[in-house]
């Protein structure tokens, strides 16, 4: 079962801004990628459910990181009810999906566990908060419109936290777009870990590359805390 409470998720996802998504077959690169994330100053991490038996990855991962107090594991790629029961009993803190799935959310919900749909349009997102989503994804965040396209759904939802994943650079223009823009946080994958960086073991370079995405996100924000 989750070790944080969905409300502890919510709000590290926010105080932060980032919210790394990565998947390896070999759970020791994994940790090693969480352990560098969580170094430059990280609270959540999505394992992306991708490739055979990622489960098994997953729960390796979890049983490591089960007394880190520095690191709250999530699952991503989540597409129906079954996967999201099974990684939350393996012990996902939030579950993160490409697409909206109602029972998907009602299973998140039971469960308490933070649920953040991918949408695409308003109305996707209107019918994920009607579930109870707190945090849509808003995916594929380039092809949909980037940050104009967060500004004007602002517009009219303005009660709405989305974090756009997919099309979010690892650079300062970039990152301040997006948070102009409004989001309340962003999801980054492989712009964050250099293959590399992965197939050399430097893990030290993505720590730093965490922690400038990180300077570029307090710096956007202007000092201002946050909107929860």
């Amino acid at each position: 079962m989750a070790k944080y409470s969905r409300l502890k998720v919510l709000t590290a996802m926010v105080e932060t801004g980032l919210v790394p998504v990565f998947y390896h077959p070999d759970s020791r690169v994994c940790a090693s990628v969480i352990d560098a994330c969580a170094a430059g100053g990280v609270r959540c991490f999505e394992f992306t459910n991708r490739g055979d038996r990622a489960h098994e990855v997953f729960k390796e991962l979890a049983v490591h990181f089960e007394t880190d107090d520095s690191v709250m594991l999530g699952a991503g790629s989540i597409v129906d009810p079954a996967t999201a029961a099974l990684y939350i009993q393996l012990g996902a803190n939030f579950i993160v999906g490409p697409a909206l799935n109602p029972e998907v959310a009602r299973i998140c919900n039971r469960r308490k566990v933070a649920y953040c749909p991918g949408c695409a349009t308003v109305s996707e997102i209107s019918n994920a908060e009607e579930l109870g989503v707190e945090i849509c994804k808003i995916f594929p965040a380039g092809a949909v419109g980037g940050p104009g396209f967060v500004k004007d759904v602002l517009g009219p939802l303005p009660w709405a936290r989305l974090m756009p994943t997919g099309g979010v650079d690892a650079n300062e223009e970039s990152i301040k777009g997006w948070f102009k823009a409004g989001v309340c946080c962003v999801g980054m994958g492989s712009k964050l870990f250099p293959t590399e960086s992965i197939d050399s073991g430097n893990y030290s370079e993505i720590s730093e590359r965490v922690s400038k995405v990180l300077g570029w996100i307090q710096k956007a924000r202007s000092g201002k805390p946050p909107i929860y």
